[in-house]
């Protein structure tokens, strides 16, 4: 008796049946080898890396965003204390001045009420007087500004007359001319090697007697202040 030949859609039903255990199997091992990958390395799922690079890439950028923010209301706090501290000047110049061509100012005579000293390049320093006076209030003050400057150099204490300071032999000083008050500029030269430390003002008014004022090169160097004592 011949065997009973197999219907050829049984036969591919067990063909299909066959690959789709493969299939399975394949799937369920590549399954397994994920997780156990995972397990190894630690590492989350990669859905999960992607969501946690972004929540770390928000985070950095409003960190950043505060930082900016902080840095910008520094900055802002300490242009704000800047000009409240010129103001503050400006009113106490102001204030000052008022009283000096005020009716009820105290008197003086031909003065240097303030002088400044500011390096610049090429060892050149400029040079900020605050000349006053309201003794004759219906006559013009005429002169001439000049400096000296008293220091050491190699070992040796040196004063620096006008002409040394401005490098030219019988340089003539600052003219001057004012009623109340007048701020007379100009610029000297130090040579290298000088250690400054006191600056000698002179005074020469026309038909009268020189005034000097000396004033440390620590006083004339620092920041300025307001006009005002």
């Amino acid at each position: 008796m011949s065997p009973t030949p197999t219907p050829p859609h049984a036969a591919r039903a067990g063909v299909g049946l066959v690959l789709a255990l493969v299939v399975f199997l394949a799937a369920l091992l590549f399954g397994a080898w994920g997780v156990w990958q995972a397990a190894r390395t630690g590492s989350p799922p990669p859905c999960d890396a992607g969501r946690a690079g972004q929540l770390e890439q928000r985070i950095a950028t409003l960190e950043r965003s505060d930082q900016v923010s902080r840095e910008a209301n520094t900055r802002l706090q300490g242009l704000l204390a800047e000009r409240e501290e010129q103001i503050a000047g400006l009113r106490a110049d102001v204030d000052f001045y008022e009283r000096l061509v005020g009716a009820t100012g105290q008197r003086h005579g031909l003065s240097v009420h303030a002088l400044r000293m500011q390096r610049q390049p090429g060892g050149a320093w400029h040079f900020s007087a605050v000349l006053t006076q309201n003794v004759a209030r219906d006559s013009i003050s005429t002169g001439r500004l000049s400096l000296a400057i008293e220091g050491s150099r190699g070992g040796r204490l040196e004063t620096l007359d006008w002409s040394a300071l401005r490098q030219q032999p019988g340089a003539a000083g600052v003219d001057y001319s004012f009623r109340y008050f007048q701020e007379a500029r100009g610029d000297v030269f130090l040579p290298a090697g000088f250690t400054p430390s006191r600056v000698i003002v002179h005074l020469q008014p026309r038909g009268g007697a020189v005034v000097e004022r000396e004033v440390t090169w620590a006083e004339a160097t620092e920041p300025a202040s307001p006009v005002a004592p």
